[in-house]
């Protein structure tokens, strides 16, 4: 076995004697263990996931979904770029989700502010729905939809090939169509990115670099 377990692991003695847990001599990719855990990711606030190291590719069409909550106004929540202008980007600024989409010609942004007092930065789980398709991008929030008109209407390709970042990305690593640096604080599940008739959900267990992530559960309420 060459894997760690995911699971709670406590009150461990050898030899009769208990070890110390809240003082270790070193410690990786360990979390606390909660009372009440929902299936998801937990992110920490502090770091990102990057999944398809060989880069991926939007071109004319995607359609990103996913589930988030969390009590932070802003985070990033994914992105996608190339080393020219072509990108997408998804992020919480302020407390309204933005779709960002550069096809090349220069950046558009379908955005969603929630009505009244109601908030997505509650606690609670909210669907997303993203969608580009050629120069067309909409957004949905909860079954709530937006879309901008685009005035770039020859440009229809994304042509990106770097890994797609959830949660937040490397210092170093240039994100053309996101705005904030800010890590995402909260949990995802169920992220999913169609092409067509290609259908994948993602397993942030397999992503190739992790920091600050925690992929097996989501703790119960916000800590």
């Amino acid at each position: 076995v060459t894997h760690s377990i995911p699971a709670c692991i406590g009150s461990m003695t050898i030899n009769g004697k208990q070890l110390d847990n809240e003082s270790p001599v070193s410690i990786f990719a360990v979390n606390k263990c909660y009372e009440t855990v929902q299936d998801g990711t937990f992110f920490d606030g502090s770091g990102f996931a990057a999944l398809v190291r060989e880069g991926y590719k939007v071109r004319s069409d995607v359609n990103i979904t996913l589930e988030f909550r969390t009590m932070a106004a802003h985070g990033v929540l994914l992105g996608v770029s190339s080393a020219k202008v072509d990108a997408i980007g998804l992020e919480i600024v302020h407390g309204k989700v933005l779709f960002h989409v550069n096809n090349g010609a220069g950046r558009i942004t379908a955005s969603y502010e929630p009505r009244g007092t109601n908030s997505l930065c509650d606690g609670k789980w909210h669907k997303l729905q993203a969608n580009k398709s050629k120069h067309h991008i909409s957004l949905i929030i909860d079954g709530n939809l937006v879309h901008t008109d685009n005035p770039y209407v020859q440009s229809t390709s994304a042509d990106t090939n770097n890994p797609i970042y959830v949660g937040g990305y490397p210092a170093d690593v240039k994100q053309n169509c996101l705005t904030s640096k800010t890590s995402f604080r909260g949990c995802l599940r169920n992220l999913v990115l169609t092409k067509g008739q290609h259908t994948e959900l993602f397993d942030f267990s397999r992503a190739f670099d992790l920091r600050g992530v925690f992929p097996h559960s989501c703790p119960g309420a916000e800590h």
